[in-house]
């Protein structure tokens, strides 16, 4: 079982920067392929970026150029900087963890594990 816990959201002004960290027990992140995905109010859950156990790494284009995915094994720690932030960003975001030795994808299917979330509001 893996257990994931997001940190690092709140409240900042569009064009302000934030950092959400993900750190997970149960399993070692070397790994396993991270994602991130979000969820605004009314709207379905999307992807926002992942990076492989390989390192490799995919974005959202809506995020592309602001946002960076990168991982720690030795904390065992994902983490997101969220540069440029738009009020468009606004929502919950969720880290997700692979299976192990799969590759990242933008389908959240593909993901076993997710933590309860942590609230980014970008304010206009």
């Amino acid at each position: 079982q893996v257990q994931l816990v997001e940190s690092g959201g709140g409240l900042v002004q569009a064009g302000g920067s934030l950092s959400l960290s993900c750190t997970a027990s149960g399993r070692a992140l070397s790994s396993t392929s991270m994602g991130w995905f979000r969820q605004a109010p009314g709207k379905e859950r999307e992807f926002v970026a992942f990076v492989s156990w390989t390192g490799n790494t995919g974005y959202a284009d809506s995020v592309k150029g602001r946002f960076t995915i990168s991982r720690d094994n030795a904390k065992n720690t994902v983490l997101l900087q969220m540069n440029s932030l738009k009020p468009e960003d606004t929502a919950v975001y969720y880290c997700c963890a692979g299976r192990p030795r799969a590759f990242g994808t933008m389908n959240i299917n593909a993901y076993d594990y997710r933590g309860q979330g942590t609230q980014v509001t970008v304010s206009s």
